[in-house]
């Protein structure tokens, strides 16, 4: 495989580069139809229809009785996996609650002006849904990084929802949910999954959110059952965008390129630098990387059609393309990472110098890697514990509080023709009323 290798001053860099960028699926349309079907499917036939359609697309045979995992076969698969993978779940689930507890926001209550009280309360949402990919990986750190913030936030229930197989649940993915402490998990995938947590069955509970990331028929269900339920954000194709001063070794870009090339074909791979020698030593090691990787066949797609060692005239035009791009990862790996990052406009997570790998914030680091894809990191940002909250305000005026607004409220309700609203205020304010 030959790299492509782009010059930002090429007459053709934009018609190419944004080719790189457009990973939309050419049959949305025909997507979003059958996911239709689906979501109505299960939404009249309830768990029968889920049975069936498990069947159907993800080759699982379950039954109404082996649908949902039970408490003690969660706990005996988790404990089937290694000692030092189940410490390092530990490990990696201690400092990802410890980031999020910063997050955590308190009610308040505000009695500053007299005769006003004003607050807000936060309280969780009841329940929560967690979709878990189990197709062509498996994503333990996915249970910790969706579960973790929301029980963080107070949520009474938290449902995991993953593919079954003829082997049933990965036990990894049991570990972890063991850890986060989750007692309801079914073997069931896809958009019949988004649909039996959006509307709920006999067996499945409806849920008030459904957070976590999933193929393009997991993200049109979960797009599709927006309003009935909320959502976290419709999650595209992982991706990376390096910046590099040609101060860093080669063999470190071309590896954190390969780590989002072999998520799947349509993950994005770029690196941005003005060194050019630079450029051509790491599209160098692509090569040579990419025949050792066990996964080298969707890596090597990938970086085919959505990867790109690009070329500028300057780092701060690096730094210019990385905002209007709006990468979900960041890296700066340059000499003196910290005077970028004030540039730094639209990114999901920014990795700072030589040794902070996407990998670190994937795993370990503590921050969540649910991350906003496909530029929209100009808007999203990442999982948080404020996912799972919600919000009510707190008002409460005596009268001779009202009164001082009173003149205000009025006439802003009569410049809406809503005679009503000013009426409702002028009443409470006559005598004897």
């Amino acid at each position: 495989m030959t790299m492509r290798i782009l010059k930002t001053n090429d007459k053709a860099f934009l018609r190419v580069f944004k080719g790189i960028l457009a990973r939309g699926s050419a049959a949305v349309e025909e997507v979003e139809a059958r996911v239709r079907s689906i979501l109505r499917e299960v939404q009249t036939g309830g768990d029968e229809a889920l049975i069936r359609l498990s069947e159907k697309y993800d080759n699982n045979r379950i039954t109404a009785r082996t649908l949902r995992i039970s408490v003690r076969d969660i706990k005996k698969n988790a404990h089937t996996i290694p000692a030092a993978e189940r410490a390092a779940l530990t490990r990696a689930c201690a400092r990802i609650e410890a980031f999020h507890r910063r997050q955590l926001q308190q009610s308040w209550i505000s009695a500053n002006t007299p005769g006003e009280i004003l607050g807000q309360l936060v309280r969780p949402l009841e329940r929560v849904g967690i979709y878990v990919p189990g197709g062509k990986a498996v994503y333990p750190s996915s249970v910790l990084m969706n579960a973790i913030p929301a029980r963080v936030a107070g949520v009474n229930e938290i449902i995991m929802v993953t593919p079954g197989s003829k082997k049933g649940i990965n036990p990894v993915l049991l570990a972890a949910a063991d850890l986060c402490g989750i007692r309801s998990v079914f073997q069931i995938g896809g958009a019949q999954a988004i649909a039996a947590l959006a509307y709920g069955t006999a067996l499945v509970p409806k849920v008030d959110k459904i957070v976590g990331p999933g193929n393009i028929y997991v993200a049109t269900a979960k797009k599709l059952v927006y309003g009935d339920v909320d959502i976290d954000m419709i999650a595209g194709p992982s991706e990376i965008l390096i910046i590099s001063d040609g101060s860093g070794s080669p063999a470190h870009a071309a590896v954190d390129m390969l780590s989002q090339a072999e998520h799947d074909e349509l993950a994005c791979s770029i690196l941005v630098t003005p060194n050019e020698g630079f450029a051509r030593r790491v599209a160098g090691e692509l090569a040579a990387q990419l025949k050792k990787l066990k996964r080298k066949t969707i890596a090597a797609r990938a970086l085919e059609n959505h990867g790109a060692i690009i070329i500028t005239r300057t780092l701060a035009e690096a730094v210019q393309l990385a905002n209007a791009v709006a990468p979900e990862h960041l890296e700066l790996a340059v000499e003196h990472p910290w005077e970028l990052v004030p540039q730094v406009k639209n990114a999901g997570a920014v990795f700072l110098g030589h040794y902070s790998p996407e990998a670190l914030g994937d795993y370990m680091a503590g921050p969540n890697h649910v991350l906003p894809t496909g530029g929209t990191a100009r808007f999203f940002s990442p999982l948080s514990v404020d996912d799972f909250l919600k919000k009510t305000s707190i008002i409460s005026f005596t009268r001779d509080a009202l009164r001082t607004v009173a003149p205000d409220i009025i006439r802003l309700a009569r410049a809406e023709s809503l005679d009503a609203h000013a009426q409702s205020v002028e009443q409470r304010l006559k005598k004897h009323s």
